[in-house]
């Protein structure tokens, strides 16, 4: 029997978006640098190698980022135990709006993600940590 998915991922986006700040990439880029704001990059490795990421981000790879916010995990990153604002940001807007819910659903606020993530952040010249050599130079 075939399955019925019932809610679509763009559903879920729209939900998680209507529950959190959605930043522009102009207010992104204003909170950019100060000192109460971490900025995480939920991309998947390969995509952080090939475009880099905003300059001093952390990347949280979206299948850890529930462990890394717990700090009853094995896994808890320091960083999200501190007293600050988190804006996400992955490729477009859609995975960091549910990773943004998520953290927010488990308490860590004030949150926040980029709406047209990395994408935006480059086109409009937003500082950006170059990509790191994955491969022996030729």
């Amino acid at each position: 029997m075939a399955q019925t998915i019932r809610t679509s991922a763009m559903t879920l986006v729209a939900a998680a978006n209507a529950a959190v700040r959605t930043l522009s990439v102009a207010e992104a880029r204003a909170l950019h640098g100060r000192a109460d704001v971490t900025f995480v990059d939920i991309r998947d490795v390969r995509e952080v190698a090939k475009t880099g990421r905003v300059a001093g981000a952390h990347h949280v790879p979206r299948g850890m980022l529930e462990f890394w916010i717990d700090p009853e995990s094995p896994y808890f990153k320091p960083f999200f135990g501190e007293d600050r604002t988190f804006v996400f940001y992955c490729a477009g807007g859609w995975r960091s709006a549910l990773a943004a819910k998520t953290a927010q659903d488990m308490g860590l606020a004030p949150v926040a993600h980029i709406e047209g993530g990395m994408k935006a952040w480059i086109d409009s010249g937003g500082p950006v940590d170059p990509p790191k050599e994955t491969r022996e130079p030729s």
